[in-house]
């Protein structure tokens, strides 16, 4: 295969280079990490924000304010000495281009280029326009998403990057495929050489453009027939406004989404277009703990190399398993402590929840039925949150004032924290720490929920809605558990309702038993992780990238 370009929004590659939100791009992140270690000719193409994602505050009462803290470039990246223009506005758009060299197992490299318009150059409005990412409205996005992806484009070429096709993370990337119309490739071209990943059903995920807007900031890299383009894949809206995901789908043809579940979802979406099931993975050398590193190199030597390894964990004793696991507790707890004040206990069952604080995930959702809860739990259970709902996401900062809420009226019973300000650290640290992993969306609005395989690969059991990656990886009461039985209308009484169940008729009594019956479940868990890593994932990636003529 030839050099491949890889488009993404957002990366998350540490915690301290905050361009990411959420699992979008911290699997991106993954994605590069997993490519460099498979020895894959990729190039990633990002946005440099210089004031990131922001980070989250949140007062006693559970109110979230955010701050936006400078992001300095040369403390994370290499300054490339290169400056790309783009006509833009009646004036010329500067961009200064960063890279990261991310480098594989085998000391293959991986480059990722940043484009910033933090610009002497430019306009007091340009320069500020890449300072936040999501942030801003339309005009901001379009003119962020322009820069992208008629930039990145430009870009490659630039940098005389001879690439055979482009792999598209998200809508957000889309104007790159009007670019190369621009440049002089054919539709058949485009439908043979792009790869476009399909994400999230949700609306707020997709982004949709005025045409007038569109108009305004591409000009003439808009084709004649692109409304025809947008309705000709089932736009909701028949072509109303420019949804950038279905612009992608009718001009790349080649779609996948991130889950077998979220495969059927999508082709909903997209007017029954085949999308093609491809399950994430995330990049097992990131995030499996120190502690269960050391004890993955002893007895499952190879395991970085060749994370299949894992797939052995029914070899781990019981005391080498209970000895890493309750290191990693203990290190949780002094965390936990030092972080929020609350103490958890040694004995009790802690239970994670961490992840963006969208609503359909439902992050409150356990404390639906405080007295049930209480009498299933009480002195037995703690619970840990973390999560930043987005700064404009009223419903989202409900849901951590709800939990805290609860968790003033439970502190006699039920141990509650909250971790601020959720990062890749933070991830890394509860999905390590806690003992099970909660996840209970509406389904079927999880893409994947990459979060609850590094719990696996850490030997954290997942107490999850059969959504996203779960209906692929649950063996009920054998590597987790199931929560109902894959209902897909919304019911939050009857959900919270199979969480109490699941929680007081098998997890807890599993828990209590402990010895070789926790850790039957804990060995199972990792085994199931194996199946479920970036190395597989990119495996699947490499069969389209091969495909590219």
């Amino acid at each position: 295969m030839g050099l491949v370009g890889y488009f993404t929004a957002e990366i998350g590659l540490w915690s301290e280079l905050h361009t990411y939100s959420g699992g979008l791009g911290v699997l991106a992140g993954d994605h590069v990490k997993s490519a460099a270690d498979a020895e894959i000719d990729l190039v990633g193409v990002t946005l440099l924000y210089r004031e990131g994602y922001g980070r989250q505050h949140i007062d006693d009462d559970g109110n979230q304010t955010e701050s936006f803290g400078a992001i300095d470039p040369s403390d994370h990246l290499i300054d490339t000495g290169l400056d790309l223009t783009l006509p833009l506005d009646d004036a010329t758009l500067h961009a200064k281009i960063w890279k990261v060299e991310v480098v594989g197992v085998t000391g293959h490299v991986v480059p990722v280029y940043f484009l910033d318009t933090h610009h002497p150059k430019n306009s007091e409005y340009h320069q500020s326009m890449g300072a936040r990412l999501y942030g801003g409205n339309d005009d901001v996005r379009i003119r962020q998403e322009y820069l992208l992806g008629v930039g990145g484009v430009r870009l490659l070429n630039m940098l005389k990057k001879d690439f055979c096709g482009l792999h598209l993370n998200e809508g957000h990337c889309t104007f790159a495929l009007l670019e190369l119309l621009h440049q002089g490739w054919t539709r058949e071209e485009l439908s043979k050489k792009i790869l476009f990943t399909t994400h999230t059903p949700v609306p707020a995920g997709h982004d949709r453009f005025n045409w007038e807007d569109v108009n305004e900031v591409l000009g003439e890299l808009m084709p004649d027939d692109v409304v025809e383009l947008v309705k000709s894949v089932g736009d909701p809206e028949d072509g109303a406004r420019c949804s950038m995901s279905h612009l992608a789908v009718a001009l790349a043809e080649q779609v996948n989404a991130v889950s077998n579940l979220n495969a059927q979802v999508a082709s909903t979406m997209f007017d029954n277009y085949h999308i093609h099931p491809l399950t994430n993975g995330v990049h097992h050398i990131t995030w499996t703990s120190p502690t269960m590193s050391e004890l993955y190199d002893e007895k499952l030597p190879g395991w970085k190399a060749d994370p299949t390894q894992l797939g052995y964990a029914g070899t781990l004793s019981d005391e080498d398993l209970a000895e890493a696991r309750g290191k990693n507790r203990r290190i949780f707890r002094e965390l936990v402590k030092a972080s929020t004040g609350v103490e958890l206990e040694e004995q009790r069952l802690t239970i994670g929840f961490a992840r963006r604080f969208a609503t359909y995930k439902r992050a409150n959702l356990v404390f639906k039925d405080l007295t049930r809860l209480s009498e299933i739990g009480g002195g037995k259970i703690q619970f840990v949150f973390s999560g930043k709902a987005h700064p404009r996401d009223e419903g989202g900062k409900q849901l951590i004032r709800d939990i805290y809420g609860s968790a003033k009226h439970l502190e006699q019973e039920i141990p509650v924290a909250f971790l601020e300000n959720y990062d890749m650290d933070t991830g890394l640290a509860i999905t390590s720490g806690v003992d099970i992993w909660l996840n209970n969306p509406i389904r079927p609005m999880e893409a994947s929920g990459t979060s609850g395989m590094k719990a696996a690969m850490n030997g954290v059991p997942n107490c999850s809605i059969l959504d996203g990656w779960w209906p692929e990886g649950c063996q009920h009461g054998v590597n987790g558990w199931a929560i109902g039985e894959s209902e897909d209308d919304r019911d939050d009484d009857r959900d919270a309702e199979n969480i109490y169940s699941v929680l007081e008729q098998h997890v807890i009594p599993a828990w209590e038993k402990g010895g070789s019956v926790w850790a039957n479940i804990m060995r199972s868990s990792i085994a199931t992780s194996a199946r479920f890593t970036g190395a597989r994932m990119i495996a699947e990636y490499k069969r389209f990238y091969d495909a590219f003529e």
